[in-house]
């Protein structure tokens, strides 16, 4: 058999402070948070899923010279991500403040480090080959460092692309947007992300015809829609609809879930998987995910074939 296709994660990746709150504050109030945590997140969310899943990945995003940093580097190695680039020593990784309330939502605020100011070199040193799939967020298509780079990048590169847009899809510059789309192999992303890019729709089918309007016609879209699971189509799927649940679980932290499902899918696609197969692996382990607090908590194929074997 041939050797599956590599994964480049140019998500950044960034260092999360999550507070678990009761609710979110008022303007100018405070809550007490009834837990911490320090992890690292971002991008690292969706390349360790993938890794966890069998897929070689390789991290090609900036990263910083402090703590921060220090804790990205230890991820990816505990991970087994190449590093493609060395440590910026012009200033550390930023971090995110991630408010988790009760019902397992999240707010976030991100404070951009160097993870945000991707150059020339860092993705020349990527090396990025025909077969492999390249896996870029809409975070680093908005900031004004990394978002030129890409553009101009993704414009000539040979290979497949992967957009998760992410939250901050709306601020995009529409120009750069467009031209990412119009060369992308896949296209995931969630319900709110989606209605920005249609805008009002009738329901979920016609959220996912709208973005497959804006897409080259062989490109998988596959649109998220929480504890309902996903529906995906073109690529392999063809102009057919695909509905699939996922596993019924009890939420307590959704960060990352999305992530999750991303990277499994990313695996999937890599190693040449039935695309039926693969997004319905890839909606549970998004469902085992959101059983764990944090951001990086997508399960190692074991511990998902484990899992679902128990239910």
């Amino acid at each position: 058999m041939p050797e599956p296709a590599g994964i480049v994660s140019l998500g950044s990746i960034l260092v999360d402070l999550a507070a678990d709150v009761p609710a979110l504050p008022p303007r100018g109030g405070d809550v007490l948070a009834s837990g911490g945590r320090i992890q690292v997140g971002g991008g690292f969310n969706l390349a360790a899923a993938a890794a966890r899943s069998g897929a070689r990945c390789r991290y090609a995003a900036p990263h910083g010279t402090g703590p921060y940093g220090d804790l990205v580097r230890a991820a990816l190695t505990a991970e087994a991500i190449a590093v493609t680039t060395p440590p910026r020593t012009d200033g550390d990784t930023g971090w995110c403040l991630a408010l988790v309330e009760p019902d397992a939502e999240r707010t976030f605020v991100t404070v951009p480090g160097v993870e945000a100011r991707l150059s020339p070199a860092d993705l020349a040193a990527a090396r990025v080959l025909p077969g492999d799939l390249v896996a870029v967020s809409g975070y680093d298509l908005c900031y004004p460092g990394s978002g030129p780079v890409l553009e101009d990048w993704l414009a000539g590169l040979d290979a497949r692309v992967l957009l998760d847009p992410g939250p901050l899809v709306a601020e995009i510059p529409p120009r750069r947007l467009d031209l990412v789309l119009s060369r992308l192999t896949v296209l995931t992303l969630n319900r709110r992300e989606a209605a920005l890019l249609v805008g009002p729709v009738a329901d979920d089918r016609a959220l996912l015809a709208g973005l497959r309007e804006r897409l080259p016609r062989a490109a998988l879209v596959v649109l998220r829609i929480g504890d309902a699971g996903c529906l995906a189509a073109g690529g392999e799927l063809g102009d057919e609809t695909l509905a699939l649940d996922a596993p019924a679980v009890t939420a307590v932290d959704t960060t990352g879930a999305g992530d999750t499902h991303t990277g499994v899918l990313l695996a999937g696609l890599a190693r040449g998987d039935d695309p039926e197969a693969v997004l319905t692996r890839a909606n549970a382990a998004a469902s085992y995910s959101v059983t764990r607090r944090g951001p990086a908590t997508a399960p190692t194929t074991a511990e998902l074939d484990r899992w679902l074997a128990a239910r």
